[in-house]
């Protein structure tokens, strides 16, 4: 079953291109997304990668958190429903 992966504290000049890169050593990804402002396009600093399987995404998880990228020390755990 596919899991999904919350990317905080990205730098913004992290792409999807970018994130895909990054994660995609940890396995094979259903999909990788930078959430940016629908106005102005700008990245908010944050994604989610999606993981065919949840080994895969609890190895991201543990390798990945707290990992420097471009001098920023990124959050990574698993993605929690939108709270409405």
């Amino acid at each position: 079953m596919a899991k999904k992966v919350y990317v905080g504290n990205l730098p913004w000049s992290v792409t999807k291109e970018k994130l895909e890169e990054t994660f995609g050593k940890f396995g094979d990804m259903e999909e990788a997304i930078v959430i940016s402002d629908k106005f102005s396009g700008r990245s908010k600093g944050f994604g989610f990668v999606t993981y065919v399987n949840d080994a895969d995404a609890d190895k991201a998880i543990a390798e990945m958190n707290e990992k420097e990228v471009e001098g920023r020390a990124l959050k990574v755990n698993e993605a929690q429903p939108k709270k409405e």
